[in-house]
Formats: structure tokens, C-alpha cells, sequence
């Protein structure tokens, strides 16, 4: 997916997303009108993969060449407690490793930087967290439940790179 596609895709989430707010503000046929084209827009235009939508109402944006999202970032190991029956496999279908990240908002294969904790350190998105994680939650795979633990729980920006 390319940048420009992605700025389109930030400015209708944005819309949509405030698009509850302005339904139950006003009932005027226009409106609804006018939010029901976008919604029916960005339902056909948001969809990246068979199962990650780019819901985007928080997305902060501090270069068009590479967006960045402010994400809470955790950390997993392939324990079967933490992931399911098959804890060395991806949902992308990849063993895991190191650089590899989780996330339900960004698809299979998308790069990403977290320049704040990890500098031009570049992460694969190749695995998904639980949906009540959120779009905005990012873990990174670590070799062992003790460095995942001692990882503990941050709030930083992602870059995203090209997929």
C-alpha cells in the first residue's frame, strides 16, 4: 500500500470516526446523508487485508514519507499460555524470531521503526494480538518469558514504513 493510499484512508477514518458524534448531535437528512457516503466509502477503501482494517482516529501523522502512531508497546514469548497450541508460528504462517511484532491494525509484512526505543531497528508485523488488544497496541516477540516480563508496558510512536 502506498503513502498516498494511506492518506486517503487517514482522512476518511477520521471522519468516520467522529461520525457517531455528529449522528446523534443533529438528525437532518443531509447529514446523515453526507456520513453515510463516507461510511460506505471507507468500508470499501479501509480494507488492507482479509482480516486488518486501518481504523485511524487517532493517527498522529509527523511526516507524510512516514507516518507515525502513538501505540502502547508490550512484549510476548511463544509461551502456549500467551499465544495458542502452536506458539512458534505466526499468524502470518512465519516461525517467529527476532524483529518480529503483533498488531491488528497494520497487515502481514508492514515495516515499522520504534525510533525512540529501538532507533532504525525495522520490525515485521506478522502476527495479531487478542481483538480486545485494540489497533493501537503493539508486542514484540522475545526468546523468553522472563525478557518479555521485564520489558514491561510503554507509550511511544511507530513509524511505518512501506510494506
Amino acid at each position: 500500500m502506498s503513502i498516498k493510499h494511506l492518506i486517503i484512508l487517514l482522512v476518511l477514518g477520521a471522519f468516520i470516526s467522529i461520525s457517531p458524534v455528529l449522528e446523534s448531535k443533529t438528525q437532518s437528512n443531509e447529514n446523515s446523508l453526507i456520513i453515510s457516503s463516507f461510511q460506505e466509502m471507507s468500508e470499501s477503501l479501509a480494507t488492507i487485508e482479509k482480516n486488518s482494517l486501518l481504523p485511524v482516529s487517532s493517527l498522529f501523522i509527523s511526516n507524510p514519507d512516514n507516518p507515525s502512531i502513538k501505540v502502547i508497546i508490550t512484549a510476548y514469548s511463544s509461551s502456549p499460555w500467551q499465544t495458542d497450541s502452536t506458539p512458534f508460528v505466526t499468524a502470518a504462517g512465519t516461525e517467529v524470531r527476532d524483529g518480529i511484532i503483533a498488531n491488528n491494525l497494520l497487515a502481514f509484512g508492514t515495516k515499522v521503526k520504534i525510533p525512540e526505543l529501538y532507533g532504525n531497528k525495522i520490525f515485521i508485523v506478522e502476527d495479531r494480538m487478542h481483538y480486545t488488544k485494540g489497533y493501537y497496541h503493539v508486542d514484540i516477540w522475545f526468546p523468553s518469558y522472563d525478557q518479555a516480563l521485564n520489558f514491561g508496558a510503554k507509550t511511544t510512536y511507530i513509524e511505518i514504513l512501506e510494506s
